[in-house]
């Protein structure tokens, strides 16, 4: 495995396998867990040489938000990667990514602009588009691996690609849960024991959703809402951000009960704050993600 740190490095090392080969692009921040895993397993599988990047990107972080405690490990996650057979890792600084001089920023618009995360992390998203923008110029690959878990941020690159014309196929794997429910996720670091076991009030808020949203109940996705919101109210250490029904092409707010439709959700438990979602389908079928046990076979059946 080749690990490289400068942009003229990433673009030589790719221009080594341009032509026939198919280049897979996982990008990530670090502190790798088992849905990071899946993305690069699936990225493996589907393409000749597989890239994953490590960047931290500053501009996605609010001015009061974790960016110098979000948690690091280079060592873990290159030895990991390593494992998964990722042939080159990516692992630029701030300034190969923003040089001196950077102007120019990639930034949604409508309710993907302003509602959501975006209600709540003002410029979150430019920062997302913006980053990843410049890792598929940089990278040029074929696929890139997101996974559903962060269903906003797939949206916002899902239209990107379709806005500016981008030849990159994404594939959006599943959230991977815990035994008990809970989203994986790097910041569950932060939690501790007590708050973890309060944690999987989300899951549990988000079930309640769907029961809800397949009871088809007279007034809507309100009654969809109302069994999220009273989930998350009896818990006393979890604080309510939002808990919505969007359509998870467009993101607006949806009032009646039909698919496709997006059950979303975040709050903060003690001070760490959590996101999670449920999806259902265009076809009626519900992705509320797998428990990390059933992973392999969540993969297998996507490679048939």
């Amino acid at each position: 495995m080749r690990v490289v740190a400068t942009v003229q490095e990433m673009l030589d090392t790719r221009s080594n396998v341009a032509g026939s080969s198919k280049v897979g692009l996982v990008p990530t921040m670090g502190y790798l867990h088992e849905g990071h895993l899946s993305l690069v397993r699936l990225g493996r599988a589907e393409n000749d040489v597989l890239i994953a990047s490590i960047f931290v990107n500053p501009t996605q972080f609010g001015p009061h938000e974790d960016l110098e405690r979000y948690p690091r490990d280079l060592p873990r996650d290159l030895h990991m990667l390593e494992a998964a057979g990722v042939d080159v890792v990516f692992t630029p600084s701030a300034d190969e990514i923003y040089p001196p001089g950077f102007v120019t920023y990639a930034e949604p618009t409508g309710p993907l602009a302003s509602e959501g995360e975006s209600a709540h992390r003002p410029g979150h998203f430019r920062g997302v588009a913006t980053v990843v923008l410049k890792l598929f110029q940089i990278v040029q690959p074929h696929r890139a691996y997101f996974g559903q878990k962060d269903a906003q941020q797939v949206v916002v690159i899902s239209r990107m690609i379709s806005d500016f014309n981008l030849p990159v196929a994404l594939g959006i794997l599943p959230t991977i849960r815990e035994a008990d429910g809970l989203a994986i996720s790097s910041r569950n670091a932060y939690l501790s024991a007590e708050d973890r076991k309060v944690a999987t009030v989300l899951y549990q808020a988000l079930q309640a959703g769907r029961r809800a949203f397949d009871a088809k109940a007279g007034d809507g996705t309100a009654a969809v809402v109302r069994a999220m919101v009273e989930t998350v109210t009896q818990e006393s250490r979890a604080q309510l951000d939002y808990a919505e029904v969007r359509d998870p092409q467009s993101f607006v707010l949806l009032e009646a009960l039909q698919a496709p439709a997006l059950l979303v959700i975040a709050a903060k438990v003690g001070p760490t704050r959590l996101i999670d979602n449920f999806l259902l389908r265009a076809d009626g079928s519900w992705e509320t993600g797998v428990l990390a046990s059933e992973l392999k076979w969540v993969e297998e059946e996507r490679d048939r």
